[in-house]
């Protein structure tokens, strides 16, 4: 069975930086597929953030976080990461990775396998 566990959340100021981490387990390979992350903060809706498609290429769904976070695969790890920098308050929300059995990022309905979450604070 697919499992997905994120990591690398926590506190951090304004401006700092942190690096989060989705790995893959159960005996499934990600190589083969689009890797979404998304975020939810309370009182809001599920945000696509970015995601990156089984051929490396990078899709930015988020205006507010072009520039800042970037999003990379390391297939032989099993893991996508999200690298997110000059961090806002307003990027406080709990962060998801998810699975889609393309190889393509195309909508939000064709994610179905996620993660647990990790949580992103950012504030002074």
């Amino acid at each position: 069975q697919l499992q997905l566990v994120e990591s690398g959340g926590g506190l951090v100021q304004p401006g700092g930086s942190l690096r989060l981490s989705c790995a893959a387990s159960g005996g499934f390979t990600l190589d083969d597929h689009a890797i979404g992350w998304f975020r939810q903060a309370p009182g809001k809706e599920r945000e696509w953030v970015i995601c990156i498609s089984s051929s490396g290429e990078s899709l930015n769904y988020a205006d507010s976080v072009k520039g800042r976070f970037t999003i990379s695969r390391d297939n032989a790890k099993n893991t996508v990461y999200l690298q997110m920098n000059s961090l806002k308050p307003e990027d406080t929300a709990v962060y998801y990775c998810a699975t889609t059995s393309l190889g393509v990022c195309y909508q939000s309905g064709d994610f179905s396998s996620w993660g647990q979450g990790t949580q992103v604070t950012v504030s002074s």
